[in-house]
């Protein structure tokens, strides 16, 4: 990415794996410069994922960061301040939402450059926190459900039973409403704190996941599943077996080498029910869709918290935690 020595601005990065939102270093830096097909964004605000923090701690080394110091968090909405040569949808002053490159991140950071095709317009209906909490938690909702299970989300599709697990988190909250636009019967689980909350999405049945009933996965109205979007760990599929139907499937999002050896297993003994590692293909027409589903009020972004940016350790805590209920937001202005 090539910078400009012009102007610099505000960040916060790391520049070792570890140490959590202590690790964080408050610095400045020069302003980023977009390349021909990027867009120069001030950052309104941007979202921690739970992927972030993880990265943080080593999770994906060597691969990432690709190299130190690191401005994390690729989920950002702000406005256009400057276009590449082949950036022609925008305009400067333009109000958009943006998924920034894993590899490069940089959304922690008062200006950051993202895709020109991975930038969409925001309507003046939705704010900056609302959007910037929507790229990798909504897009990952709206895959699994559509692209990975297959389902449809315009009641045109048959009758579909799906849980979702952890339906109180960042991803659980969007997967629930985007599941009740469908014709689709929705099994939900949560802490009993939150029952009422996950019962406002939209859920037809919540389960406490501290019961025995809820750590089976039981649905009260013993519903088998056609689905199960996953948004948590520890859950082994021997759990999840017994509540399917003849072809249900369980999409693991958060997936590890388990997953991926019983996803093999699977297919060499053409069992009919499954498990499927899950990876989000960040698309700028599914980003568009999601913001227009904002726009009507047909889906809405929940809010745990805000920070400013100058606090941006505090705002990983909350995220390592790992009891947000929806999206932890940083403000950057």
């Amino acid at each position: 990415m090539a910078t400009s020595a012009a102007k610099l601005m505000k960040a916060v990065w790391y520049d070792t794996y570890g140490g959590g939102g202590a690790a964080l270093k408050h610095v400045e830096v020069p302003v980023p410069t977009p390349l021909k097909d990027e867009v120069l964004i001030k950052v309104e605000a941007s979202t921690i994922n739970p992927i972030d923090c993880k990265i943080q701690s080593g999770l994906l080394r060597p691969v990432l960061p690709r190299k130190f110091p690191f401005i994390p968090l690729t989920d950002i909405a702000g406005e256009v301040v400057e276009l590449g040569s082949e950036v022609t949808k925008f305009k400067a002053g333009d109000k958009v939402v943006a998924k920034l490159g894993d590899t490069a991140g940089g959304g922690q950071a008062e200006y950051a450059v993202a895709k020109g095709n991975l930038t969409v317009a925001r309507p003046p209906e939705v704010s900056a926190a609302e959007a910037a909490a929507l790229p990798i938690a909504g897009l990952t909702a709206l895959q699994a459900l559509t692209e990975t299970v297959g389902l449809k989300l315009d009641k045109s599709g048959p009758e579909a039973n799906v849980l979702v697990t952890a339906a109180s988190g960042g991803v659980g909250h969007y997967a629930v409403q985007l599941a009740k636009l469908g014709n689709i019967h929705v099994t939900a689980t949560c802490g009993a704190r939150n029952f009422d909350f996950v019962k406002s999405l939209g859920a037809d049945e919540v389960i406490d996941y501290r019961t025995p009933e809820g750590a089976a996965l039981i649905s009260p109205s013993g519903k088998k599943y056609d689905a199960v979007i996953n948004c948590t760990t520890g859950i082994p599929f021997t759990t999840f077996e017994p509540q399917l139907k003849d072809h249900g499937k369980v999409v693991d999002l958060t997936p590890g080498a388990g997953t991926f050896a019983n996803f093999a297993l699977k297919k060499l003994t053409f069992s009919k029910k499954q498990v499927i590692p899950f990876l989000v293909s960040c698309k700028g027409e599914n980003l568009e869709y999601l913001v227009n589903l904002l726009k009507e009020g047909k889906l809405k972004t929940v809010i745990d918290s805000k920070f400013p940016l100058s606090q941006a350790d505090q705002a990983w805590a909350k995220s390592i935690d790992g009891h947000a209920v929806g999206k932890i937001i940083i403000e950057h202005c």
